[in-house]
């Protein structure tokens, strides 16, 4: 059984972990978090936002048909505020900042930047923690105001700073040390906070996984080898 992170009567939080879709895809024998959640609970699960295949995190599901309603209308209205660790692939210099660059899908799943026939989308991060050369890498905290398709997947490629381990968006890499961090992508969900159908509000925290945290260390075991300071 997934990690439950929250669970009351028209809810269910769980911690997915990388690797694992969070709805059927297109072999619908495939394990699944819907699927998984739907076995265990023995009771329809309804989907409310969804979470890349290859990250990892908090996603959030409904119990009934009232509070699908409930939270699909704070995900439309960007009343959600989620938040989520990424490493990303060279230095950002500033900060924080933001991202605003309207996004589109195309035909063969992938999303790209067009200023035409774009959505508007909006992601705001601050840097955490930066690795020093000779390879770059910037720890970032991403918050994604709209929820497009692949957001901060291509919004951080957009600027130049692809997240480590993206098979869409990302760099290859080239050397044995590049490869180490290359093992999943390095996109986690740590946190989202929303109202209860009951007005409260509920903030839902999943720490990094085992898979994240050993990238993480092992660059900063190499930079206390190097001497770097980030």
């Amino acid at each position: 059984m997934l990690p439950i992170l929250f669970e009351n009567d028209h809810i269910i939080a769980v911690d997915k972990p990388e690797g694992l879709a969070a709805i059927p895809e297109r072999k619908k024998a495939a394990l699944s978090v819907l699927s998984q959640l739907s076995v265990g609970t023995q009771r329809k699960i309804y989907v409310v936002h969804r979470l890349d295949k290859e990250a990892s995190g908090v996603i959030v599901f409904a119990k009934n048909a009232q509070a699908h309603r409930y939270l699909c209308r704070q995900f439309a209205s960007h009343a959600v505020n989620k938040t989520y660790l990424a490493l990303t692939h060279g230095r950002l210099q500033q900060e924080s900042g933001t991202i605003d660059k309207p996004l589109r899908q195309f035909g063969s799943g992938r999303v790209a930047v067009d200023t035409g026939l774009g959505k508007p989308c909006l992601t705001e991060f601050s840097v955490v923690e930066r690795f020093a050369p000779p390879m770059d890498y910037t720890l970032v905290r991403a918050q994604p105001v709209t929820g497009r398709r692949h957001q901060l997947r291509v919004h951080f490629y957009s600027i130049g700073h692809p997240i480590v381990g993206d098979p869409l968006y990302g760099q290859q890499e080239k050397s044995d040390e590049r490869r180490a961090t290359n093992k999943r992508l390095m996109l986690h969900a740590e946190k989202i906070t929303f109202q209860l159908p009951s007005g409260r509000e509920l903030t839902i925290e999943a720490p990094p996984p085992e898979s994240f945290q050993q990238v993480i260390e092992s660059l900063r075991n190499r930079n206390r080898h190097h001497g770097g300071n980030g």
